[in-house]
């Protein structure tokens, strides 16, 4: 079964935000004296670059959010105004019928 886009792009969130969030403990525990020079310098651009893309995937989701909260909102607004068109045509219908 195929995921829904949402769930994978938050699945992906979680995942990359537990990564940069494991290499910042590590980080800052056990590798504190063990990281030198250019190691150093890579291990933190990696884990920035981790969060950089936790933040990206979660300006996305939200971009997502609002686009499909605008989409029901006009459908919401399509069918009751269908509705109300076709409740008036039933009444009109009645008051020429008898």
């Amino acid at each position: 079964m195929a995921w829904e886009a949402t769930t994978r792009r938050r699945t992906f969130g979680v995942v990359v935000l537990g990564v940069a969030l494991v290499m910042l403990i590590a980080g800052q525990t056990v590798l504190k004296g063990r990281l030198q020079e250019v190691g150093f310098l890579i291990y933190w651009v990696v884990c920035f670059g981790f969060t950089c893309l936790a933040i990206i995937t979660a300006f996305l989701d939200l971009r997502a959010l609002g686009l499909q909260a605008r989409q029901q909102q006009r459908d919401l607004l399509k069918n009751t105004l269908n509705k109300i068109q076709s409740d008036a045509e039933k009444k009109q219908k009645n008051r020429e019928a008898p």
